[in-house]
């Protein structure tokens, strides 16, 4: 019989508790943990060896500890949320200039990871804020890939083109603005624009359409002016910022 502090809520809870007591810093004892937490010792201890396990927490002698993959997921989530916050007015002016949908998103493995979207859209678009794409199917993933170190012939870009794939990436990385014309979905087209300095690639913006009314020789200036006014934003806020895309 399953009991109800087995649920997948009760053992969110759980772990939930268990990082908390790490808020402060600092290493902690299966006991201390089990006393903090309310938690019987022998179900923290069995937490714990996930936490381990998934690299959120390690083991020092008797002790505990943060892994390195929170803060890893800290930085990550800080750098997000300072991209976001950069970029959402230019967003918006980008959306008021144009009439397309702006996007704006980062590079995750082989995927991109939208992060904002403004405007109302006049086609059905395949993307929402969180959600993913592959990258070599959208404009956004072709500015972020010919910023990256990633090659485009890699096994992890299936049913790509790689000959004409790098030929267009190589492109990208030289006008500093891509395209995309019904790859992801019929009817529609995107530009894009990467958002960085040449060395460091903080993320990419675009602005979507149906594919009659994007045109990338008229929209390629406004976006990449977009893309420079945010990272002027970025690198003014934040000092020094860099990203180095995984």
């Amino acid at each position: 019989m399953r009991h109800e502090f087995d649920s997948p809520a009760a053992v969110i809870d759980r772990v939930a508790g268990l990082l908390d007591e790490f808020h402060a810093g600092g290493h902690l004892t299966l006991s201390e943990l089990s006393e903090r937490t309310g938690v019987p010792r022998s179900s923290v201890h069995r937490l714990l060896n996930q936490l381990i396990e998934a690299g959120w927490v390690r083991r020092e002698g008797r002790r505990y500890a943060l892994g390195r993959s929170m803060f890893e997921w800290g930085a990550l989530a800080q750098h997000h949320d300072e991209l976001h916050r950069a970029a959402h007015n230019v967003l918006h002016e980008l959306h008021s200039a144009t009439g397309l949908v702006a996007h704006l998103a980062v590079l995750e493995g082989h995927e991109v990871r939208y992060l904002d979207k403004v405007g109302c859209e006049t086609v059905p678009l395949p993307s929402r804020v969180g959600g993913r794409q592959p990258a070599y199917r959208t404009a956004l993933g072709k500015a972020l890939l010919a910023h990256t170190h990633l090659s485009p012939s890699t096994p992890a870009l299936p049913g790509a083109d790689s000959t004409r794939l790098r030929g267009e990436i190589a492109q990208v990385r030289e006008r500093h603005v891509a395209q995309e014309r019904e790859e992801t979905v019929r009817g529609v087209a995107c530009v894009a624009a990467p958002i960085g300095d040449g060395r460091t690639c903080a993320g990419a913006l675009s602005v979507t359409g149906a594919v009659d009314t994007v045109d990338v020789v008229s929209l390629a200036t406004p976006v990449r002016v977009a893309a420079r006014a945010v990272w002027r934003a970025l690198s003014h806020n934040h000092k020094g910022f860099q990203r180095t895309s995984a």
